[in-house]
């Protein structure tokens, strides 16, 4: 049986939902895959997976999902399950809850921010 090549994200045959710049959404959108997201939204993005928002992406509303990568623009609220990046390219207003939060020099982030964290783990570490 031949391997399945690499689609450039490091993850050998894994589906992404791509929506192009050119593509512009009101609503509400909802996933079980992972997302790379480049156009404009205006309402809510639920993904189960990992969120991708490229330069161009710009979403005022908000977002959930498992992990979240972010170069665009987004105006809302922001709920991360696991780890949240924001890239130098980055402008995020509102909220974002998260477990971990890395931030490039070069982002801006106008907000608020919490941390959850696993209340189990941190009663074994002490």
């Amino acid at each position: 049986m031949k391997p399945k090549k690499n689609n450039g994200n490091n993850q050998v045959g894994h589906n992404v939902n791509m929506i192009m710049p050119s593509t512009t959404f009101k609503g509400d959108l909802k996933t079980e895959a992972d997302i790379r997201f480049d156009g404009k939204l205006d309402g809510t993005l639920q993904c189960t997976q990992k969120v991708v928002l490229g330069e161009t992406a710009v979403i005022t509303g908000d977002i959930k999902c498992r992990e979240a990568d972010i170069a665009g623009k987004v105006k809302g609220k922001i709920f991360v399950e696991e780890l949240i990046i924001l890239r130098e390219t980055a402008r995020v207003e509102g909220e974002i809850t998260t477990k971990k939060i890395s931030i490039e020099p070069g982002a801006i982030f106008d907000g608020s921010c919490k941390m959850i964290f696993d209340e189990q783990k941190d009663k074994e570490q002490k």
